[in-house]
């Protein structure tokens, strides 16, 4: 976790975030990076054919206006030494090409998470980082303490071609000092008996070679639901799973249960895209 990136939009959320990432970073030796990124107004130059044009003045203005918010948040954060960048484009795009330029390790994001319809339709810049971010996220709604992370809650389908994802998992929990608790979590649509299920994750545990670790089977109406309250039941304090990165009518129609968990859940959350591109 040499470089650590923190997207800033100066909301009361973005300080939790910021925490945790100096904390990361005085574990690890590593460097933070704050960015934040202007959506700039469109202006239409023809009504057959508009264009990003913008106006240098107001440029000029966005760009202090989030100097001045850089400065009170780094005072708020005891001056410490950070790279700071103000950018302009589309949110996620520019976050995405940021990461990959800086070669960054982690993203850290502040999130309040979403409900309902609104979530829905429009969705998240949590939700889409966490979907196709070229390297692992850790979402947090409030003020998390590293030296507490002591309990990885980990569920797996137990699906075959895990090995990047659970390498991952495995350097988290060494970072971190912590145990791993892998859950299969049981649903209706989804049922495995418990004694195939803990012969399958005892099989798991096997191949990958874990290391302080439990098993466990939870049943649940769905898998979302089943995560958050399993993570309730041990104390969890740290859910680590994978996203396969659904996009278009697939996303639509199978959602994704870690962003539901991302959205719901109250601990720390960290994600890996499995099928990220390169």
């Amino acid at each position: 976790m040499q470089k650590i990136l923190v997207p800033c939009d100066f909301s009361e959320q973005t300080h939790p975030a910021v925490a945790l990432a100096l904390e990361l970073k005085q574990r690890s030796g590593g460097q933070v990076h704050l960015l934040h990124v202007v959506e700039p107004p469109l202006m239409h130059d023809t009504l057959v054919t508009p264009s990003l044009t913008f106006d240098a003045a107001l440029l000029t203005e966005l760009q202090d206006q989030s100097e001045n918010y850089f400065a009170e948040l780094l005072s708020k954060h005891g001056n410490n030494r950070f790279v700071t960048k103000t950018d302009f484009g589309p949110v996620f795009g520019v976050i995405q090409d940021y990461i990959r330029t800086e070669h960054i390790d982690l993203v850290v994001l502040g999130t309040k998470g979403a409900h309902g319809i609104t979530a829905f339709l429009v969705g998240t810049h949590a939700e889409k980082i966490v979907r196709d971010s070229p390297c692992p996220v850790v979402a947090v709604k409030k003020h998390e303490v590293l030296a507490t992370m002591r309990d990885i809650v980990f569920p797996n389908a137990l699906e075959e071609g895990q090995e990047d994802l659970v390498l991952h998992v495995k350097a988290l929990q060494h970072f971190l000092g912590a145990r791993l608790h892998v859950v299969r979590i049981n649903t209706p649509d989804h049922f495995v008996s418990d004694a195939v299920t803990q012969d399958r994750l005892q099989a798991f545990a096997t191949h990958h070679m874990l290391k302080d670790f439990t098993l466990h089977v939870y049943n649940d109406k769905s898998e979302a639901a089943g995560i958050i309250n399993f993570t309730h039941s041990i104390n969890g304090n740290i859910i680590a799973m994978g996203t396969h990165g659904r996009h278009g009518l697939n996303h639509l129609l199978s959602g994704s249960v870690a962003e539901d968990v991302v959205n719901r859940v109250d601990c720390a959350i960290w994600t890996y895209a499995m099928n990220k591109k390169a």
